[in-house]
């Protein structure tokens, strides 16, 4: 896997949902609009609660949240990927994957999960 420096640290797409506030897009990969990307990096995942699939130079993946979080109705809380660049680069499996962009939202997403009001798209 690849080490990817701070300077690319905003290139990949980041889907969640808080603990009050519904599904939407926290990092947007330097996109205006991610939606298409996303939806055709996710096309064969389906429902899958954990997946990571690699489509041309980009990789899907999905997990639920590490810290086991659950959201207002009791739903465990997923997180979305779609690595990009460098970022895509090397992850061979769900775990590369993780290890790679997990510590690189963890703090912001605790610091956002419990918000009343989701955050502004980056």
């Amino acid at each position: 896997m690849r080490e990817v420096t701070p300077d690319q640290d905003r290139v990949f797409i980041w889907a969640t949902r808080g603990r009050s506030w519904g599904f939407r897009f926290v990092r947007r990969g330097g996109l205006t609009d991610p939606l298409e990307v996303y939806e055709a990096a996710f096309s064969d995942i389906g429902d899958d609660p954990e997946a990571c699939s690699r489509t041309g130079d980009k990789v899907a993946l999905r997990f639920p949240d590490p810290s086991g979080r659950c959201d207002a109705s009791g739903r465990p809380i997923p997180h979305d990927f779609v690595l990009l660049g460098p970022w895509a680069d090397g992850v061979k499996s769900l775990a590369d994957g993780k290890q790679l962009v997990w510590p690189q939202v963890a703090d912001e997403f605790d610091r956002i999960w419990d918000a009343l009001e989701p955050p502004p798209s980056q």
